[in-house]
């Protein structure tokens, strides 16, 4: 048999030889983006037919009710190379022959559970007796107490209303009430959009008036909070969130051509540092980490943070009067796309004389496809699609 290392290396870049004679060889398959580690003994005389195969828990668990055919597969392999495809594909067989009986199983529950919750809804709604009187003549009098004008939206049964309120600095609240059955002796269900939690008390004598008021005294709470997030959506070029919800305490903000700051408002304490850090090429982002650390004493709760962002660190961001965003979002190099799963370009080129921004999964997909390639944990080195310069991928959760 004629193993070459060469060869070894077009097919599976992490399997290489232990020893000269080359009989024993350790790396990794990879499989549905699952690495899995295997050592692989040859006899002396190098026939694959007679070599054996030691391999993780998790492939062998993988491989249990397979040994069979794997046997078979190296008795009749040509060669290494060979055996590692046939490996590989009967590993893909294995994991779609398990997703297909996955999803047959829960097609069938779901199936299942889906008719019987119709059914329990149908027999609910058909004996469900309406709401007494009392409960609208209440309800209708505590709105008009209230002000009709606050009233957004009511269904036919008035058990879901929306009622807004404004804040001090003229922005609009809504809170969304699920009123039961058993109102008022019973909490309706809120929701509000807010970044903290909102928990109003409630007793069979609350109203609606009751629990708008906690809900206004929330608002006020939260007026220093959203009064520093509009400043920085006025006068910054937000890259994310597109369209930030009130609830939304995080945005990162353009400081210049593929680089970037993230920070994380505490919306209690709005006015203080908040959490930061820098997305960009390490030449451009490092002096920015010194600056921060240099200046943070600098820091002055009484000024606004857009304020203490620009003294800390002596930068000046993009004015949006004369630059548009598009100055800003780069496409990503791999897929040329900017948007991607809700995601844009936050890995950049550390080459000075390139800094091509890219989507995570698509350089992390185009480094596993590179040869010269090599991981270490989380960790992919290999070589920018753009200017062959090396690039360093540090993998995180977000890719799953």
């Amino acid at each position: 048999m004629a193993v070459t290392e060469a060869s070894l290396l077009r097919q599976c870049p992490l399997l290489l030889p232990q020893n000269r004679s080359k009989t024993v060889y350790e790396g990794f398959i990879s499989a549905q983006g699952r690495d899995f580690h295997l050592r692989i003994v040859l006899p002396e005389d190098l026939q694959l037919k007679n070599a054996r195969l030691l391999c993780s828990w998790q492939l062998r668990t993988i491989l249990s009710g397979y040994h069979r055919i794997v046997q078979q597969r190296m008795q009749h392999s040509p060669d290494l190379m060979s055996f590692m495809m046939e490996l590989k594909m009967l590993l893909l067989k294995i994991f779609c022959r398990e997703l297909l009986i996955s999803c047959l199983v829960n097609l069938r529950y779901s199936l299942y559970w889906r008719d019987w919750e119709v059914a329990l809804k149908n027999r609910q709604e058909l004996y469900a007796l309406p709401p007494p009187p009392q409960f609208y003549s209440s309800l209708i009098e505590e709105i008009g107490t209230l002000g009709w004008d606050k009233l957004v939206y009511a269904d036919t049964c008035f058990s879901t209303i929306k009622l807004k309120a404004e804040d001090a600095s003229g922005r609009e609240h809504l809170i969304t009430l699920k009123l039961k059955a058993k109102y008022p002796a019973e909490s309706p269900d809120y929701f509000v959009d807010f970044p903290v939690p909102f928990c109003a008390s409630w007793t069979p004598q609350s109203s609606l008036i009751s629990i708008y008021s906690q809900f206004l005294a929330a608002i006020e709470s939260l007026k220093a909070f959203w009064d520093v997030m509009d400043e920085i959506d006025e006068k910054t070029w937000v890259l994310e969130p597109e369209k930030p919800p009130r609830s939304a305490a995080a945005r990162r903000i353009a400081l210049g051509n593929n680089v970037s700051i993230n920070i994380e408002v505490d919306p209690r304490h709005p006015t203080m540092l908040p959490e930061c850090f820098f997305l960009g090429a390490d030449h451009v982002v490092k002096p920015l980490g010194i600056k921060l650390s240099r200046n943070i004493h600098l820091w002055d709760p009484e000024n606004s943070v857009l304020q203490n962002l620009k003294d800390v660190l002596e930068i000046d961001f993009p004015a949006r009067a004369i630059l548009e965003k598009s100055d800003f979002t780069m496409d990503c190099g791999i897929c040329y796309a900017y948007q991607l799963d809700g995601t844009i370009p936050d890995q950049v080129c550390d080459n000075s004389q390139c800094g091509q921004p890219f989507h995570q999964i698509c350089l992390y997909e185009w480094l596993r496809g590179l040869l010269t390639s090599r991981q270490s944990f989380n960790i992919i080195f290999g070589e920018c699609p753009y200017c062959s310069k090396p690039i360093t991928l540090k993998m995180s959760g977000r890719k799953h």
